[in-house]
C-alpha cells in the first residue's frame, strides 16, 4: 500500500476582478493528477514555476482543499478526516518551506520555534522538551548554544536547518520539501540537500521534494514526475527520466539545467 496515495486532484482558483473591470477568471493550478508515494523513497516533483508543483504539495498535506479528488494517508481518507482523527494524522505530515527568512517566526527564539509542534501535539515536561529540540538541532548540524538565539541572527542556511529542525520535532513520516534549496546560494543549497539525504536514513522519512531543477531532482530523487500546467506529463525512475525522457517538455527541462550540479 503506497503511504500517500492521491487520485484526480484538481485545484482551481478563483481570480479577483481587476481594477479596470475585467471578468473573473478562473486558473487550474492542479489539473486531474493522480500519483503514490511509496514509504521511505522520494519522489522528486520537477516543473517550471508555475506549473502548480506548490500547489500539490500543499494540497496532499490538506494545508489548502481541494476542488475535486481524493487523498489517502496510510489508507485513511485524509479529506474525511477531522478534529482529533485529523490532528492526529499531521504529527505524521510535515512541510519544509521554500524561504528558511519568512517560514520562522523573528519573535520567537529558536528553542521556541522548534519546541511549538511538541508543545501543541505531545504532553512533554520543559526538561524533556528542550532535551528533544537539543537532540534535534545536532540532527541538522547545528548545537545548543542557538536556543535563546532569534532567527535573524543565523544566515540562510543556518535558518534552513533551522525549519528542518522543527519540521522533524514530532518524528514524521512523510515530508514535503518545497523548494528548500532554491532559496540559498549553491553551495549552501548543495548542503542543504545532502542533509535532508543523511535524515532520511537517520529518521526513516519519505519525502516529495519539489524543484525546478532537474538535475537537483535526479541527485536526490528515488522517482521523478514532471509538472507541467497543472498536469503530471511524465512520471518513472529518475534514471529512465533523466536518461531516457518521453515527454517534449521533460527532454526541455533536461537540456535548459543540464549543466547545474549539487
Amino acid at each position: 500500500m503506497p503511504l500517500v496515495e492521491i487520485r484526480n486532484l484538481s485545484k482551481v482558483f478563483d481570480l479577483s476582478e481587476s481594477a479596470f473591470g475585467s471578468r473573473r477568471g478562473q486558473v487550474r493550478a492542479v489539473d486531474d493528477v493522480s500519483l503514490d508515494i511509496h514509504a521511505g523513497e522520494t519522489l522528486g516533483l520537477v516543473g517550471e514555476s508555475g506549473s502548480g508543483k506548490s500547489t500539490l504539495g500543499r494540497l496532499m498535506l490538506r494545508l489548502i482543499e481541494p476542488t475535486s479528488g481524493a487523498i489517502q494517508f496510510e489508507g485513511k481518507d485524509l479529506l474525511a478526516a477531522g478534529g482529533s482523527e485529523l490532528r492526529r494524522l499531521r504529527r505524521d505530515m510535515q512541510i519544509i518551506f521554500q524561504d528558511p527568512f519568512g517560514s520562522l517566526d523573528p519573535r520567537f527564539r529558536v528553542e521556541d520555534v522548534i519546541a511549538e509542534p511538541l508543545i501543541i501535539h505531545e504532553r512533554l515536561s520543559k526538561g524533556a522538551r528542550r532535551q528533544r529540540v537539543i537532540e534535534l538541532l545536532h540532527a541538522v548540524g547545528l548545537n545548543e548554544s542557538c536556543c535563546h538565539c532569534y532567527p535573524h541572527e543565523f544566515s540562510g542556511g543556518q535558518r534552513q536547518r533551522i525549519g528542518i529542525a522543527r519540521a522533524l520535532a514530532l518524528r514524521p513520516k512523510f515530508i514535503v520539501a518545497d523548494e528548500p534549496a532554491s532559496a540559498l546560494d549553491v553551495s549552501v543549497g548543495a548542503q542543504i540537500v545532502n542533509l535532508l539525504q543523511q535524515l532520511q536514513r537517520e529518521f526513516g522519512l519519505t519525502y516529495l521534494f519539489i524543484s525546478h531543477s532537474m538535475p537537483v531532482v535526479r541527485y536526490l530523487a528515488t522517482r521523478i514526475a514532471v509538472m507541467y500546467r497543472g498536469k503530471i506529463v511524465e512520471i518513472g525512475d529518475a534514471e529512465q527520466i533523466t536518461q531516457r525522457p518521453k515527454d517534449t517538455y521533460t527532454s526541455s527541462l533536461l537540456a535548459a539545467t543540464l549543466e547545474i550540479a549539487v
